[in-house]
């Protein structure tokens, strides 16, 4: 495993929102700095591009597309390099500052270490999910056994884990090095999948990664192993390796590597 620590790096785009504040805000939630050789009181003209990029056409709504273009400041919010056992904690509380961002004149935000972004309103909605999910225990949400709330989990996966990407091989995530996982991925072969079969590809990949995160034995996953859904649906079989699609000094660099689905032959 490689010892490269994963940090969240959140592009707040603001509208009458100072850096300073976006900076005094996210600190509250424990952690979070503001970077302040990239960040700038002034528009990029790249950010439209930027958003596009990130997914935004899921949960982009006009106020949205507005938002980015008029924006007067961009922020740039680090967090501290993610040990695995508190990368979900760390994860639930910047979600959490995400909201408060945006309620406080925040104009959009993207995250840059797995390139995701999502509109106003399913941020709020995503960080309500989450608040909602906690208990009332004071340990951290992760622990060295990686098990969690499979609710929270499932909310902070949509968050965070930009999927499905597509290489012409693999469908996989990227995003799942942020909550202390490897990154989860389809073989597909090299047909693409059918329109009407992605649906249910991103399902598969979404429980696989929803049982790295709760259940502790996934931890122990051998090649080989099977992993269904259901009892009753088709069985598949799991693969691991390291992260060899991005250099250890890239913010998508996943130092827990991969688990692969493929099909049983």
């Amino acid at each position: 495993m490689s010892e490269t620590f994963p940090r969240h790096v959140l592009c707040v785009l603001g509208s009458g929102l100072e850096l300073s504040d976006m900076q005094r805000i996210a600190a509250g939630f424990g952690g979070f700095v503001l970077d302040r050789e990239y960040s700038e009181a002034a528009p990029d003209p790249r950010m439209p591009d930027a958003f596009q990029a990130g997914m935004a056409a899921v949960s982009f709504d006009e106020a949205d597309w507005d938002a980015v273009r008029s924006h007067d400041t961009v922020g740039y919010l680090l967090s501290a390099p993610l040990m695995r056992e508190l990368s979900a904690d760390t994860s639930r509380r910047l979600l959490a500052a995400t909201a408060a961002l945006l309620r406080s004149g925040a104009a959009a935000v993207k995250n840059e270490s797995s390139g995701l972004t999502h509109g106003r309103a399913r941020w709020l909605a995503l960080a309500d999910d989450a608040a909602e999910a906690m208990d009332d225990r004071p340990a951290p949400v992760g622990d060295p056994a990686g098990a969690m709330d499979e609710r929270l989990a499932a909310t902070l996966v949509t968050a965070w884990v930009k999927r499905p990407v597509y290489d012409g091989h693999v469908l996989y995530s990227c995003g799942m090095h942020l909550l202390g996982a490897p990154e989860v991925e389809i073989e597909t072969g090299t047909v693409p999948p059918a329109p009407d079969d992605v649906p249910d590809l991103v399902a598969l990949l979404d429980t696989l990664a929803i049982y790295l995160l709760t259940d502790p034995r996934a931890r122990e996953i051998e090649d080989g192993a099977g992993f269904r859904m259901t009892e009753d649906a088709p069985r598949w079989v799991l693969r691991t390796g390291p992260c060899d699609r991005y250099d250890e000094d890239d913010l998508f660099f996943n130092p827990y590597g991969y688990v692969r689905l493929t099909r049983e032959k």
